[in-house]
């Protein structure tokens, strides 16, 4: 795996050298009053930079009329799978990678990070999962506790890959579009809270959706925002789903964003049928972007089966 970081500006590279920072440091405090034994063998193996920054072709357009700009992104991999646990050990990291982008402005780039063992990434390769398949052949290491390879990737035959891409497909579309059903009863209802829910999992699915069916993998968080950047940097058009230039239509995202927990539990959650009718508008645009996707990712499949 590669480790230089030389295609890189240099303003990058200090950034990625704070994130890694962050993430160790946060880790660290997590871990800091271990009593049990696991935990106090608790160890971060590698960092490992993947997508558009590892790969070359990154966008950094913030303050464009479309104002995207790639987030890094980052796999850590852990030596226990209950490290794995986002909310007990990686909660403050995010939370701090976020403040220091959006308040202290330390950061300039957003981070996305998932956390893996080294078993399920080297599981995820003898399967044949193009997500790792990537990380491994386009990844860089920002950190190694040793210099361990990963697993040689074992392809799955172009069958095998058709067939797990139209059980996904067939399995994830119907889920969002059932979700999107519930959507627009308790809209109809005026039950803006329930339909703001059902609406963010309407996407959240449609996400899961195309992030399986085109790389066999997809991270198990419920942020819309985290899975947008996932599934985005796969195919470019799902990005003008979600217009991004003027700031009520970024409020409106978060909100729907929000709306897994604070839909659902909390009583100072605010959305109106407004907001709800134009994100819906927004969904239906992503559906119809993952369908032609998807789509298209089955039917090179077939072509590789038949050939």
């Amino acid at each position: 795996m590669r480790t230089s970081l030389d295609h890189l500006p240099p303003a990058k590279q200090r950034e990625l050298e704070r994130v890694v920072q962050i993430l160790f440091e946060e880790f660290g405090d997590a871990i800091a009053i271990a009593t049990s034994d696991w935990k106090k063998q608790a160890r971060i193996l590698k960092v490992i930079l993947y997508g558009s920054y590892a790969r070359g072709g990154w966008v950094d357009e913030p303050h464009t009329a479309k104002g995207y700009q790639s987030d890094f992104d980052l796999l850590v991999i852990v030596n226990s799978d209950k490290l794995t646990d986002r909310v007990e050990f990686w909660a403050t990291a995010e939370d701090r990678l976020n403040r220091e982008l959006a308040i202290t402005k330390t950061l300039r780039t957003p981070v996305n990070f998932i956390v893996h063992t080294l078993q399920e990434v080297n599981d995820g390769l003898a399967h044949g999962r193009y997500f790792f398949m990537d990380v491994a052949r386009d990844g860089i290491a920002l950190y190694e506790s040793e210099p361990t390879e990963l697993h040689q990737p074992k392809p799955k035959t172009p069958p095998q890959a058709l067939a797990m891409a139209r059980e996904y497909f067939q399995e994830w579309l119907q889920k969002a579009q059932s979700g999107f059903k519930g959507f627009h009863f308790y809209l109809s209802q005026g039950e803006v809270n329930d339909a703001a829910f059902l609406l963010h999992q309407t996407t959240e699915r449609l996400y899961h959706c195309v992030l399986l069916v085109c790389t066999f993998y997809t991270p198990h968080v419920h942020n819309l925002g985290f899975l947008r950047t996932q599934a985005e940097r796969i195919d470019p058009r799902l990005i003008d789903a979600w217009p991004r230039d003027q700031r009520v239509d970024r409020s409106r995202f978060e909100k729907l964003k929000e709306a897994y927990v604070k839909a659902r539990y909390s009583k100072h959650y605010r959305i109106s049928a407004e907001e709800l009718a134009w994100l819906g508008e927004r969904v239906e645009v992503l559906g119809q972007a993952v369908q032609v996707i998807c789509e298209e990712r089955i039917a090179a499949l077939e072509r590789a089966a038949a050939a």
